[in-house]
């Protein structure tokens, strides 16, 4: 890990963990989807499931990613990555990172064909069924963010502190080819490292402290994007806790030199980030001021999930009878 993949702090970007592990699944994923004779295929990133950042990595540290396929049904391929890092200096190594992605194989002829995937060989009949069960809860939760993330972040004139409209911020982006495969379509890696860049805004104009990610809700793929479109990437506080905030970021996709396509939702993800002090101490955060309807609503969802999340942690965390 290099200065340049890190924050001032020397803390290395979400958003660069991200793209490392996307670059892992979509080489295994790929490989297998095309591990048998028939029409050649590129895996494309539909969802990465919730990722949470188990450690901070640092300047210096060696990454270490590690893929597997754990369950395929028709037409998806689910694949499990583990990134651990390395102090070369004393051999020390840690788990930072666990993360569960959906790859669906697109046919090199037609990008808009989706192909079949060769079945995996399951050492347990139990293992199936588990990913079955995960396949379809995600299938269903898929459907559910895309219609709901249909609103758009505006900008405000004079926002007040602590508001949603005091740290919402947005990047605009032109794809080019070093953002793409080979086919002309942006890596989901080089999307998933803009996002967590456009929440880190967020949240170090919320807190004006050093920030950290430290998990990431899952990440839904709703439409590829090409080279040549220009992407707006916004973000916006939606809940603060005492010492987290989830910044909501969503991804629109504009085809400016094709006029037969309109502006279209192509991404859209919760980020949760944690206040730190010089010392990498935990910080309180400044509590968040909903002012309009809507941002009330965004906020009592945000704790919906806050407390949800932190009931299942606790429950894991609890010794077994």
């Amino acid at each position: 890990m290099r200065p340049d993949d890190a924050n001032v702090a020397g803390n290395v970007h979400g958003g660069t963990i991200l793209k490392m592990i996307e670059e892992a699944g979509a080489i295994i994923s790929t490989r297998h989807c095309n591990s048998q004779n028939g029409e050649r295929c590129v895996a494309a990133l539909a969802r990465v499931e919730r990722t949470d950042f188990l450690s901070p990595m640092c300047i210096g540290e060696v990454a270490h990613v590690s893929a597997e396929i754990t369950y395929t049904s028709k037409h998806s391929v689910e694949v499990q990555v583990n990134v651990m890092s390395e102090n070369i200096l004393t051999g020390t190594k840690k788990l930072t990172n666990k993360a569960t992605l959906w790859y669906v194989p697109l046919s090199l002829k037609n990008v808009d064909k989706v192909l079949e995937v060769p079945p995996v060989v399951y050492s347990r009949q139990e293992q199936e069924e588990e990913g079955r069960k995960r396949y379809e809860a995600q299938k269903l939760e898929r459907m559910e963010t895309k219609w709901r993330n249909g609103d758009i972040v505006q900008p405000a004139l004079n926002p007040e502190p602590n508001t949603v409209s005091y740290s919402q911020s947005s990047l605009i982006h032109l794809v080019g080819p070093s953002d793409c495969t080979l086919h002309g379509f942006v890596h989901g890696g080089v999307t998933m490292k803009l996002m967590d860049e456009v929440a880190g805004i967020v949240a170090a104009r919320h807190c004006k402290t050093n920030i950290v990610t430290a998990s990431v809700d899952a990440i839904n793929f709703h439409d590829k994007i090409r080279k040549g479109y220009v992407i707006t990437i916004s973000g916006r506080m939606t809940f603060t806790s005492n010492k987290s905030m989830e910044i909501e970021v969503l991804v629109d996709a504009d085809p400016v030199v094709d006029n037969s396509q309109k502006r279209y939702r192509a991404a859209s993800a919760f980020f949760t980030y944690v206040s730190l002090s010089q010392e990498g101490r935990s910080l309180p955060v400044p509590q968040l001021v909903p002012e309009t309807e809507d941002e009330k609503k965004r906020f009592e969802e945000g704790k919906g999930r806050y407390l949800q999340m932190k009931a299942k942690r606790q429950g894991q965390a609890e010794p077994q009878a």
